[in-house]
């Protein structure tokens, strides 16, 4: 497959629904220490789908994060992306050209190209992947998923990664309804909690900067609840910095904040980029959850999605089926509520870069591995 990349500025990262491949999502990781590179991507469209496409290209671009691992070493990470892709049969040849044409941009430190895949599982397809009562089971072992992937590239060289870092299962609310429809295709228990939240006089309003504290004792409160890691207040600072200089109108956010007579009592990050509206981070408090303020503050979300005119809402994160034992069933109950639609992406494939470095390294990520809070 040929594959030709181009750098560029971050700044002409093309619009998309993916807000981890945005120049805002740039500027945010720029503010919170981290390298980005920006690439123009253009290959035959012969390449990618079947037909007659005889001197007709696809032209896209990509973003990588160039991490920092210790010992002047680092990892080419690409969240979400890259968004172009190929007919299913020739992903791993995409990936495995699209790898080397970047190997000699990233420079001599980088171990591996990390891709965490916005793509549907080619396994969500398979009916084998779905129990008696229609639920994902989840793709086969890595080792049958590396063969299907590596089938027909050249140096069979794709590694399914140990963890993924950005949510592989979600689900998708369509936006394109009026919000009475919406409303309508809720299960009954969400409708009737978000109609609570409202006798419980909870109002949503929008944060600012000068919230941040309040969200970040929210904030607190949840990873100590849920056991996850605990980012830096100044993680969730950047996005404020960052929406001061972006230049693209249709990337942005909204903090909101849920409250009883100035009580906080839930919060979270609305992202928006393109048609997409994105629930990237949610916090709540060890009290008042009889007032359902989390259900106010989702229908405050999707009000103001369809008002910022995108026609779908990712819910970004829940476990993979109903299974009551996984530590994400909570959510998976209270967002699949909402009446959207469950998606499976492929989660994060590693393209080794220098081997004996990618070994070594990923030894060492497997004895810590867990749920990553973006």
């Amino acid at each position: 497959m040929d594959i030709s990349v181009e750098m560029k500025n971050a700044v002409g990262l093309y619009e998309t629904p993916l807000l981890h491949q945005t120049s805002f999502w740039s500027l945010v990781k720029q503010l919170q220490g981290v390298k980005t590179l920006a690439f123009d991507i253009k290959v035959p469209s012969s390449d990618m789908i079947d037909g007659p496409l005889k001197d007709h290209y696809q032209v896209d671009d990509v973003l990588v994060l160039l991490q920092r691992i210790g010992h002047g070493r680092t990892i080419g990470y690409v969240p979400y992306g890259p968004a172009i892709k190929p007919l299913q049969e020739r992903y791993g040849m995409f990936l495995e050209s699209l790898s080397e044409s970047l190997r000699p941009f990233v420079g001599k430190n980088c171990i591996m190209l990390r891709y965490d895949i916005p793509w549907e599982s080619p396994w969500a397809d398979d009916e084998d992947t779905y129990d008696e009562y229609g639920d994902w089971i989840g793709p086969p072992d890595p080792s049958v998923q590396e063969m299907r992937l590596n089938f027909a590239t050249q140096h069979w060289n794709l590694r399914k990664a140990s963890t993924d870092i950005l949510p592989t299962d979600t689900t998708f609310v369509s936006l394109r309804e009026p919000s009475e429809t919406i409303l309508k295709n809720m299960k009954n228990k969400t409708r009737y909690n978000i109609q609570l939240s409202s006798r419980k006089h909870v109002q949503v309003r929008p944060g600012s900067l000068e919230d941040i504290e309040i969200f970040y004792d929210l904030y607190r409160q949840t990873c100590k609840r849920n056991g996850i890691n605990l980012h830096d207040k100044f993680y969730f600072e950047a996005m404020f910095k960052a929406a001061v200089t972006n230049r693209h109108p249709q990337e942005g956010f909204d903090m909101l904040v849920a409250e009883i007579n100035k009580e906080p009592l839930s919060a979270m990050f609305l992202t928006y980029s393109d048609s997409r509206a994105t629930y990237l981070f949610g916090a709540s408090a060890s009290y008042g959850r009889e007032t359902m303020s989390t259900y106010a503050l989702q229908w405050e979300a999707i009000q103001r999605a369809q008002a910022h005119r995108c026609t779908e809402y990712d819910m970004f994160g829940t476990a993979p089926n109903r299974d009551e034992s996984h530590p994400m069933h909570g959510l998976y109950r209270f967002k699949m509520g909402f009446g959207g639609r469950a998606f499976h992406r492929m989660g994060c494939w590693d393209y080794p870069l220098d081997n004996d470095a990618y070994h070594q390294y990923t030894a060492t990520e497997m004895v810590g591995q867990g749920y990553h809070s973006r």
